[in-house]
């Protein structure tokens, strides 16, 4: 029986120590997964470090990967939601030609049409940021490249998850944890 391969985005709470990256990451290449995304940032608890990783495998290897960094001795816990459990976004940053704004409302208008704003004017270039769903960022992107992409850098997955109760409870025994140490 095939077992359908979903993207998943799982969070990941770490205590904030040297090597944990390499530690974490190793639990994705020992099984020879993909990581899609990975972005890491401060919690909403002082000193807790959150990991947002996306995967494109089935829900049992993602199970047996939550269950893999869950044992790792500086991650507190470990995640893992459906795409439509959680509000995600990704930015973009194309450096595009001064000169394709000139002699046309082309460029205007892919920038309207894709809600993205226009960050700096140099002589040379103009930076143009894009925020949203990795789709919509890629066609901005293919869009521009017809005209002229001198860079263009994503970021990864940021998000928050939709189901309340389970993660709030979570964070709240952690707080608690945190402040009996």
């Amino acid at each position: 029986m095939d077992h359908p391969i979903h993207p998943f985005t799982l969070t990941v709470f770490t205590e904030n120590e040297t090597g944990l990256l390499s530690r974490v990451v190793s639990v994705f290449t020992r099984r020879h997964i993909n990581v899609e995304s990975l972005t890491t940032s401060k919690s909403s608890i002082p000193g807790i470090h959150r990991f947002t990783i996306v995967v494109r495998v089935t829900e049992s290897m993602v199970r047996k990967l939550v269950a893999q960094l869950d044992k790792q001795v500086d991650v507190l816990k470990a995640f893992y939601y459906h795409q439509e459990e959680i509000v995600y976004q990704e930015i973009a940053l194309y450096k595009v030609p001064t000169h394709i704004f000139s002699n046309s409302n082309r460029v205007e208008e892919l920038i309207r049409s894709y809600n993205a704003r226009i960050l700096v004017i140099e002589p040379e270039y103009v930076v143009i940021e894009k925020t949203g769903h990795e789709r919509e960022i890629e066609s901005l992107f293919d869009d521009l490249k017809k005209i002229g992409v001198y860079e263009f850098v994503r970021s990864g997955r940021v998000a928050i998850v939709k189901p309340m109760e389970r993660l709030n409870s979570y964070l709240k025994s952690l707080e608690i944890e945190m402040a009996e140490h």
